[in-house]
């Protein structure tokens, strides 16, 4: 059976000791070996050893030791030791015990008086306790704080006993006569404490006959009376109003951690905006003052949940959160900005922004190593500000255009997504950022930055001048033309015949690689630009940037510079109207074609130009052979229309998202509704007004409403044994983040009392049992409620699976029930989650578990059947709707989901409809960890199949 602990130690089972040398060591003179052994017996003992026979060596030699080393294990072994016999019945050895209890509590030693008051708040028989009583009382009195604080928790403990209250009838009032003499910080708040778990009315009596003296108080008796105030307002929320005067005047205690729960009681029990003001006030002091990184955290959760229910008297202290931003801790910064970021408005986004540009420029200067980073977030931050108010637009696009040259690659992007992002949606701003992009775009130094710049520039430069300097730029930065010299080319043929399998080995070298749309394409992965580590080359006008990632062998770049170049020449057929210019451009652009596609075939670069790549070039030369209206439209209007379409969907779905949010619970059509104006005002103090409107508003729009759904609670019972067997056993599950409550009822079915009823649990998967069983004895025809914790250390589909064991009077033999297994649904911890694009198919490249689940459904309609998933995964889809819609017999769309222990779960739907009409096709999921991948996966194969 087990027993409560009071008492954990860690024990090292390599070297037990044995009962013979404790023995010995006890009863030798030398007391450090007298110590050492009474470690050894504890230890042994808390390891579930019962060593009876050295009780009473420990009484004849350990009891009348003076080292106080001696006397503090003794205590410590007494209070492990068994004290009652199997009935209940106190052991007859204790009365040796007592006598030496009741010495320590006499004795001249302050320690021994203090550490023995200390042992006795731990002791459950009352029997043991009883004589001990005239001498705690005699402690309380006693000169020196440290006893006197001791003896009031033993007597709060000795009370708090089952026949607590006859063994000391009048505790309450000594200790309160106690709190009203006592001087001592500590020693007065124990005696609070006391009153407050033991005479409750005593306890807020003494608190509102001395309101005023509260903040005078030490700190620890604060804390106990902050907890007092929570407990009365919960139980009692009419008398809210005075306890709020005496939070308030706590806030200004000179201690971090009153005035930490302060602002959280304050939060807790009022809604009136003067209180909250008041406490995200002492919310943003902590953040300010406090160094420790841990702390600055919780306070920030705090600002965070005080953002998303009184968001109108946050957006009042932006200025004071932002100041966070100075520490240098990368958590920190991002919790900060993600809070201010929703606080955004007309009012103060300029003041955020001139802020935010200046961290940009500290990020310049300084050099952390996380400087690129934090600029990448800080880009971000002002990315959505200038889309949110368009007019900051063109205070921050200029200086954002600086880092596009940036060595931290994903801050560059950033950036070229921001710029491509503005000029779209400000029109006045198209010329600034183009003369500013052309000016320095040499200095891009990364693949992916110029391909996104070059689409801008093949979109945007519309005026002949901004045209020809469109030209000029890209040839500039690929430098003389060829690409290559005769020599290079002689000596790459040479080196080829010595190695004559280097090349093959690298064009067969392929894998699937997710596209933008979800599909997939097999591309050689010599070649893949989207996933390896991206290529960056020092820009400079000498050697142009482009030159030198073309000669990486980047033939998707190479591909989009032929493509913007065509754009340009296009455009300049329309603006300019001398043709010796036009038909100039044309054969330098065509020159350059034809270069970028010798390039691709010479054995000067390591593997040879990929398809894709090859067609795109070769359409557009063939597109300055024969230009046709239609055509002429789709390059120089399509894209930039299909663009247009793809900001407005984003701006569509942020909308939905907000207004989804802004949706809040409604109150019940019965539901009563006071009305502020015909209330009564009798003494009445603003903040007290102010809380009494709040609680109404609440009420009026359903707060206080709870979405306790108790038809829901039925389907979670789950059925453990069947009817007919004798025991019956059901259990309710309740899944907490990281832990799950089972609530079993166990039912005796037949006319016996069923003796050591013990249920036995175990479990599969990463779940764990966090107490060991218990033995029960069951009456006839009664029922037992078992409550089980289990810890959950990751997400995955976990078993929990046992049987119930009893005892009979009549039989000896032990009866044992098989119990039904109970499955945890990995549903139940992973929630629909949003990320970006790119975001999603680094983490696609990383994640090492795919789990790939073949389409077998009898669903017919490809959107019904991602829909089916979607809703069976509780996923959220990030293909845009758009993407999914028309009939064109294929779909494919990419899911994400995070689970509460923060990790990634990437799915990837690609199907297509048969000839007969089914549909087939591959579910692809891909993680971080193998338990989340097959849970999904068994999950999917269970449910795809639809129709039910």
């Amino acid at each position: 059976m087990e027993k409560s602990c009071t008492l954990l130690i860690h024990f090292d089972k390599g070297t037990p000791a044995i009962a013979n040398e404790i023995k010995e060591a006890l009863e030798g003179n030398d007391v450090p070996a007298k110590i050492d052994a009474m470690k050894k017996a504890v230890m042994l003992l808390l390891n579930g050893e019962t060593l009876p026979q050295l009780f009473i060596t420990i009484v004849r030699y350990v009891l009348p030791s003076e080292d106080h080393t001696v006397q503090k294990l003794l205590l410590l072994y007494l209070e492990i030791i068994e004290k009652t016999d199997l009935k209940g019945r106190i052991l007859p050895e204790m009365i040796l015990i007592c006598q030496n209890l009741r010495n320590n509590l006499q004795h001249p030693n302050e320690y021994i008086r203090g550490v023995t008051l200390r042992f006795l708040c731990r002791l459950n028989e009352a029997e043991i306790i009883e004589p001990l009583i005239p001498s705690v009382l005699q402690n309380l009195e006693h000169g020196h704080p440290f006893i006197r604080r001791n003896a009031i928790l033993a007597v709060m403990s000795i009370y708090k006993l089952p026949q607590g209250e006859q063994l000391l009838v009048d505790a309450p009032e000594m200790i309160e006569k106690v709190l009203s003499t006592e001087q001592d910080p500590s020693a007065k708040r124990n005696a609070f404490l006391m009153l407050f778990n033991c005479a409750h009315d005593r306890a807020i009596n003494y608190l509102l006959t001395h309101v005023d003296r509260v903040s005078e108080w030490g700190e620890l008796l604060q804390m106990v009376v902050l907890e007092l105030i929570r407990k009365v307002c919960r139980t009692n929320r009419g008398e809210k109003g005075k306890y709020i005067k005496i939070i308030i005047s706590l806030l200004n205690a000179p201690s971090t951690a009153v005035i930490y729960e302060c602002a959280g009681t304050l939060v807790s029990l009022s809604s009136a905006p003067t209180a909250i003001r008041a406490a995200a006030n002492t919310y943003c002091q902590l953040l300010l003052s406090q160094s420790d990184n841990n702390v600055k955290l919780i306070v920030l959760d705090r600002l965070n949940e005080l953002k998303s229910s009184h968001s109108d008297i946050m957006v009042d202290l932006i200025m004071d959160v932002l100041r966070a931003l100075s520490s240098p801790n990368l958590d920190i910064q991002r919790k900060t900005l993600d809070i201010v970021l929703e606080l955004v408005t007309p009012r103060n986004i300029n003041e955020v922004v001139l802020l935010l540009k200046k961290e940009v420029m500290k990020t310049q200067s300084g050099e952390l190593e996380k400087n690129g980073e934090y600029r990448q977030m800080l880009i971000q931050a002002i990315h959505s500000c200038a889309i949110k108010f368009p007019e900051v637009a063109s205070t921050v696009v200029h200086l954002m255009m600086d880092f596009l040259g940036d060595s931290n690659v994903a801050s560059a992007i950033d950036v070229i997504v921001f710029v491509r992002e503005i000029i779209e949606t400000n029109p006045k701003l198209r010329v600034s950022i183009i003369t500013r992009l052309l000016d320095t775009f040499y200095q891009i130094r990364a693949a992916r930055v110029c391909s996104c710049a070059l689409w801008i520039i093949g979109e945007y430069c519309l005026s002949p001048s901004e045209v020809e300097s469109g030209i000029a730029t890209i040839k500039q930065c690929l430098g003389e033309l060829p690409f290559y010299s005769v020599s290079e080319e002689a000596e790459a043929i040479d080196a080829s015949k010595k190695t004559p399998q280097s090349n093959s080995i690298t064009v067969s070298s392929r894998r699937p690689a997710i596209l933008a749309d979800g599909t997939y394409a097999t591309q050689s992965a010599a070649s893949e630009t989207a996933f390896s580590p991206p290529t960056i080359v020092q820009g400079s006008l000498t050697s142009g940037n482009l030159r030198s990632l073309l000669l990486t062998g980047d033939f998707f770049l190479s591909a989009v510079v032929a493509c913007t170049l065509t754009k340009l020449v296009l455009r300049l057929e329309e603006v300019q109207p001398s043709k010796v210019e036009v038909n100039k451009a044309t054969t330098q652009a065509l020159l350059i074609f034809v270069s970028l596609l010798q390039l691709g075939q010479s054995p000067v670069l390591p593997h040879p130009i990929d398809n894709d790549s090859y067609d795109r070039i070769v359409l557009c030369i063939r597109l300055f052979c024969n230009t046709g209206d239609e055509i002429r439209k789709i390059w120089l209007q399509s894209c930039r229309q299909s663009f247009v379409k793809m900001l407005s969907e984003k701006q569509l779905q942020e909308t939905e998202e907000l207004k989804a949010k802004a949706q809040v619970s409604h109150a019940q059509p019965d539901d009563l509704i006071d009305f502020y104006h015909l209330k009564s005002r009798k003494g009445m103090s603003q903040l007290e007004l102010e809380d009494e409107v709040q609680d109404d508003l609440k009420r009026a729009t359903g707060e206080f409403v709870k979405d306790a759904d108790d038809a829901n609670k039925l389907n979670r019972i789950l059925q453990l044994t069947g009817f007919s067997d004798p025991v019956y056993a059901e259990a309710y599950v309740t899944v907490h983040h990281y832990d799950i409550v089972l609530d079993i009822t166990v039912v005796n079915r037949t006319r016996e009392t069923l003796q050591n009823l013990c249920l036995e649990l175990a479990t599969m998967g990463d779940l764990k049992l966090v107490e060991r069983p218990q033995n029960y004895t069951v009456a006839p025809e009664s029922s037992k409620q078992i409550k089980v914790n289990i810890k959950v250390s990751s997400t995955e589909t976990g078993v929990i699976f046992g049987n119930i064991v009893y005892e009979t009077s009549n039989v000896l033999e032990r009866t044992v029930v098989v119990l039904n297994d109970i499955h945890i649904d990995i549903m139940d911890y992973i929630s629909p989650a949003v990320c970006m694009d790119t975001a999603f198919r680094t983490m696609w490249a990383e994640f090492e578990w795919e789990n790939k689940v073949a389409v077998n459904t009898v669903i017919k309609n490809e959107k019904e059947f991602l829909d089916h998933i979607i809703k069976s995964t509780n996923m959220k889809c990030l293909t845009a709707p758009s993407a999914l819609d028309g009939e064109c017999g294929f779909l494919a769309a990419n899911l994400y989901a995070k689970s509460v222990f923060g990790e990634d779960a990437l799915v990837n739907v690609s199907i297509e409809k048969q000839a007969d009409g089914k549909l087939s096709g591959y579910i692809r999921i891909r993680s971080k960890t193998q338990g989340i991948a097959l849970s999904l996966g068994d999950k999917i194969t269970l449910k795809q199949k639809g129709g039910s």
